[in-house]
Parts: structure tokens; sequence; C-alpha cells
């Protein structure tokens, strides 16, 4: 037996080995999930890419215009407005939210309240319930007989009444408004999981030194949650890029173009006026940018923890 084993292992010893198939065996594990994911993201994503260099009204024969539609996002003065429109969406959608979250987060987990879970249930309930829903709501609140006009003359404010969704200078605050409401509740719930990982010990040390409450936030609590603000921010500004239902229900992009962001242009060019290219250039544009934005934060967020 010691002597087949051995004569097993010389024979072993001396036939090549082929090391690639021990390099390729994690990609072929990967590989089912890379089809699914080529199938339902890149080829869709391939194919608008390729749509996006023609005039097509998606029932006649296409015309090939190359980069045509793209140079209309250039001049094109109503898609300007709408990605400026997304990026005052970002601040509405993203920091605004973070803002509000850090601070809301460290009250509640550092004064220990009572009924925390609870609490927490109910800020996160705006991301349970359907933004069509919250669209809705808020649009009867905004409404010239709401409930927010009601309140500004039961306070004796009638001159600052007026018809929110169908101001030109305010209707975008309004409608950014409500991005505000949804999005907190979830950065503020992701935040205080990051603080309640703080150790106490840290804060005991900061008050010996002489260190005040606004010193502990700023000096421990922000650096310590700078991973959930990463994924918060993450989180927040892709949802902010790709609103649409809200827009749509609430002032549908209204009233003229000062509410229109890329994703209801999306729309309203396919569905509407029957330009398919340059739909599909804006939603090109629109997937790369929050790309870009996102790992622009990300790369943010991995040099600070690092």
């Amino acid at each position: 037996m010691a002597a087949s084993t051995s004569t097993r292992s010389a024979g072993d010893l001396g036939r090549p080995r082929w090391r690639g198939g021990a390099r390729l065996t994690p990609y072929v594990y990967m590989l089912p999930a890379l089809l699914v994911y080529a199938a339902f993201m890149l080829y869709p994503l391939g194919r608008a890419a390729h749509l996006s260099l023609f005039q097509w009204d998606g029932l006649t024969l296409a015309t090939f215009v190359g980069v045509d539609n793209y140079v209309d996002l250039i001049t094109d003065e109503r898609l300007r407005a709408a990605f400026m429109h997304a990026l005052v969406f970002v601040f509405f959608y993203a920091i605004l939210p973070v803002c509000i979250g850090l601070v809301l987060a460290s009250i509640l987990t550092r004064a220990r309240v009572h009924g925390l879970s609870i609490f927490r249930t109910i800020v996160f309930l705006p991301q349970v319930i359907a933004m069509v829903v919250v669209a809705i709501a808020w649009r009867q609140i905004y409404a010239p007989n709401g409930q927010l006009n009601t309140f500004l003359r039961s306070i004796g404010l009638d001159s600052l009444t007026r018809a929110w969704l169908g101001d030109y200078t305010f209707s975008l605050p309004a409608v950014g408004i409500i991005g505000t409401w949804v999005s907190t509740g979830l950065v503020t719930v992701l935040l205080m999981a990051g603080m309640a990982k703080i150790p106490i010990e840290r804060y005991e040390s900061a008050r010996l030194d002489g260190a005040g409450a606004i010193r502990e936030f700023f000096s421990i609590t922000v650096p310590a949650v700078r991973a959930e603000i990463t994924v918060a921010l993450t989180l927040t500004i892709v949802a902010s890029l790709k609103t649409f239902d809200l827009i749509y229900v609430t002032a549908g992009g209204g009233p003229g173009s000062s509410t229109t962001v890329p994703s209801y242009e999306v729309y309203r060019r396919a569905f509407q006026l029957g330009e398919v290219g340059s739909a599909a250039a804006v939603g090109v544009t629109l997937t790369l940018l929050i790309f870009l934005i996102s790992l622009v934060v990300n790369s943010i967020g991995d040099k600070s923890s690092s």
C-alpha cells in the first residue's frame, strides 16, 4: 500500500498541472449572476445607448443622427433646466436630510428616549408609503384651500398664502421639501444604527477633557458615522436624480417647466412627443450622471474612512 501511494505521488509530481482552472473557478460561480445582470441591466442600457443615436418616433423607420440628440442636451434650454432642477433636488433629497438626520439621530441616541423603536418606525414610515400616495397627500396640503394655507391664514399670514405648486418661484422648493420629508426618516435610521456602535467611553473621556455637546458631536459622532453618511448620501442622491412619480403626480413638470427633471423629460419625450431617440439620450446621460456622482461620493467616503 505504501509503495503504491509513493508511486502515485511520484506520478502526480511528474505530471504537469494546469493552474488556470483554479483561477477560473470563482468566475464560474459568478457567471449565472453575471448573465442575469447582463440580460436585465447591461443589454437594456446598451440598447438605450444605441437608440439615442437615432431619430425615432417608436413606430416608423429610425433615422441615424449620430450625436445630435446629445447636442440637444446642451442647446435645449428646457433640458438644461431639467438637469439643473435635478441638482437642486440633490440638496433637498440628500444634503438637507443628512444634516437634519445627523442632529436628530444624535439627540435621540444620546438622550435615551423611551419608546425609541416606536419613534424609529414612525420616522421611517415615509419610506414604506408608496410615493404616489405621498404625492397626492402633499398635493392636498399645498392646494389653495389646503392645510398649509389654512394654517397661514389662522395665524394672520394671509399674504404668504399662494398656490404653492402653481407658483413659478415656489413650486420647485415645495416639491423638494416633500423629498426632504421622505428621505429624512431613512437617513435618521441609518445614522442611529451607526451611532449605537460608538463606545460610550469615548464620550466620557471627552467630557473629562472638558468637551461640550457640540464638540463631542463634531469630534466623535460625525467621524464615527462616516460610512453611514456615505451610504445615506448614495441612496438619497440616486433617489433624487431618478425621481419621477413625485413630479408627475404633484406638479407634472409645471408650471411651465419649473419642476421638470430628466426622468420626467424621458417620459415626456418618449410617450407624449414621440421622440424616443431624444428620450434615450436623456436617460443615458442621467445614468452616467448618477454613476459619476455616486463614484465621487463613495471615493470621498473611502478616503475619509482611511
